[in-house]
């Protein structure tokens, strides 16, 4: 009941580069085989903190190292091509046996937008010629444009392509998921969000598909610790780099789940629902209610040796007094 997620932040204080993208594949590989539901990569470009830049690239790596871990990639569609995209995407399917899924997003940063020389008040319009054709093209189909004839080898293992979702937090996205008959991940719940997307979905032939509404308050990095006050001496300053940069990319967003507008550590803790630190009761108790662990294990630039015991204290110790907990109540029922 846990999900890793790395966007490979590297902030002065932290860990370097090389040290934080080698311990993502170990890190992978340990949890499939621990608990772990999958892995989620981020993408964001000319971060000053080195941001992950190509979550295709770290994908494949943790691709080799593992065998059942689903991969999980966010993607900002306008910034790519489509047919490279396309093939990416299936050359990924084919070195992970069809574990990979892709969350597509239209970004918001105008500097991004920048770096690639477009404008973002065009970015509605290239995802959706973009998003067009990469899934006929993932599906399999060859696409004629005058005397160009487009197709992609290899073709992906699974039939009609890897799952893919659209990510977003506006009334706009919802519809735009809706009208491509794809799967729904929102980062926010505003009122009227999913009718957005079934209507949509409906209006264009297509029955809703897995759609996900988070509340403002849902957690998007927890780690679970021993001794609370010693964990927030060790990881606080990581934690308020991540919130911190998120919140001045999204000044005044009181909406987006995940987001805490702090400017200290303390502050962080005591009103932040962002990140946060709990103990391993207060996780077993989680786990047994149903909820989900978002686990982003090298936050803010967290020195892997620092890393490993938070992650491997929920799979060595947290899941299996839940699953304990669970086998007791059964029996006794």
């Amino acid at each position: 009941m846990y999900t890793l997620r790395f966007d490979m932040r590297a902030p002065g204080f932290g860990a370097d580069p090389a040290t934080l993208y080698s311990a993502v594949p170990q890190m992978c590989a340990w949890a499939e085989n621990h608990g772990g539901l999958a892995a989620v990569l981020c993408e964001h470009h000319g971060s000053e903190d080195g941001y992950l830049p190509s979550p295709l690239l770290l994908a494949s790596a943790v691709a080799s190292r593992t065998e059942r871990l689903p991969l999980s990639l966010i993607l900002i569609l306008p910034f790519y091509n489509p047919v490279r995209l396309a093939e990416d995407i299936a050359v990924l399917d084919v070195i992970s046996k069809g574990r990979a899924s892709y969350i597509f997003a239209l970004g918001y940063r105008p500097e991004e937008f920048d770096i690639y020389g477009l404008d973002l008040a065009d970015r509605g319009r290239l995802a959706d010629e973009k998003l067009a054709l990469l899934r006929k093209l993932l599906a399999g189909e060859t696409v004629v444009d005058g005397d160009r004839r487009v197709f992609v080898t290899p073709q992906p293992l699974n039939p009609g392509g890897p799952g893919l979702m659209w990510g977003g937090g506006s009334l706009a996205a919802a519809r735009r998921a809706g009208r491509y008959g794809l799967g729904m991940l929102a980062n926010a719940n505003i009122p009227g969000m999913r009718e957005a997307y079934e209507n949509s979905a409906r209006k264009h032939g297509y029955e809703p598909g897995v759609a996900f509404f988070p509340d403002r308050n849902n957690p998007s990095v927890v780690f679970v610790a021993e001794d609370v006050e010693q964990a927030w001496a060790e990881l606080g300053e990581h934690l308020l780099h991540d919130a911190r940069t998120y919140a001045s990319w999204n000044p005044g967003d009181e909406t987006t789940a995940g987001f805490s507008h702090v400017d200290t550590v303390e502050e962080l803790r005591e009103t932040g629902k962002s990140h946060v630190i709990i103990t391993v009761e207060e996780a077993i108790s989680r786990v047994r209610a149903g909820q989900m662990l978002a686990l982003s294990p090298l936050c803010g630039g967290v020195p892997p040796e620092l890393a490993w015991p938070y992650l491997k204290r929920v799979g060595d110790v947290v899941l299996p007094e839940a699953a304990s907990v669970r086998s007791v109540a059964v029996e006794t029922a």
